[in-house]
């Protein structure tokens, strides 16, 4: 077999190796920020010689998935390309998220007030009233239930479902927030009920200046 034939079979065994190391860290066998393997064990893992390895690792290096720090070894990555949108939001700040999703609503709203169909003003209302309901009665859960539905309801009226599917994974991390508020009661969602209700009002009568003033003054003050 020539050396050309050698070196193409080598490639080919490291690009498989790299493989299912990127798998192992999707999978989080190695964790974000944690210190891989070293070199011999590696080998054994992946049943390769020293050469392979360190192609393999080389690869990664240079996609961005691993690190490689002299005299420490070689790490994952805190952020890489392989982390999952859900994954980046759940070692997010939170005033990272916030930042993001005041960019996202504004634009869902301005579409909201342009694209919204009977049906979705029908449903924004519907959950206007479960949040109203919940207020009265002092049901703190079903509170940021009903108002994550009814933001998600004015996500789908903008018609854009790439910005539908990026809000909808921002609800797990606005859930959390509002679970680390659980000690103040309803006390936010029932001063900003009459602001959700000139929202949806702002809406549907197609009022976009209005629509956007109230949407910036809401999540300026986390109601």
């Amino acid at each position: 077999m020539s050396c050309e034939q050698n070196d193409m079979k080598s490639e080919r065994l490291s690009d498989q190796v790299s493989a299912r190391i990127r798998q192992d860290v999707l999978n989080e066998k190695y964790k974000a920020g944690e210190k891989i393997p070293p070199e011999r064990q590696l080998m054994e893992t992946y049943t390769v010689g020293r050469s392979t390895i360190r192609e393999a690792i080389k690869s990664l290096a240079m996609a961005g998935i691993l690190s490689v720090q002299q005299g420490n070894g070689t790490f994952v990555n805190e952020e890489n390309p392989l982390q999952t949108i859900d994954q980046r939001l759940k070692n997010a700040d939170f005033d990272e998220i916030n930042a993001v999703r005041k960019l996202l609503e504004e634009e869902i709203v301005k579409l909201a007030v342009e694209h919204h169909s009977i049906a979705e003003l029908v449903e924004m209302e519907q959950q206007l009233a479960l949040r109203k309901q919940a207020i009265v009665n002092e049901d703190r859960q079903q509170c940021a239930n009903a108002d994550i539905a009814f933001h998600t309801a004015i996500a789908k009226a903008s018609s854009n479902k790439v910005l539908l599917n990026l809000y909808q994974h921002f609800t797990q991390t606005i859930r959390s927030f509002f679970s680390q508020r659980e000690l103040q009661g309803i006390s936010h969602f029932a001063m900003s009920h009459h602001l959700h209700e000139d929202l949806y009002k702002a809406i549907r009568g197609k009022r976009k200046k209005q629509a956007l003033e109230l949407i910036k003054y809401i999540l300026d003050n986390n109601y």
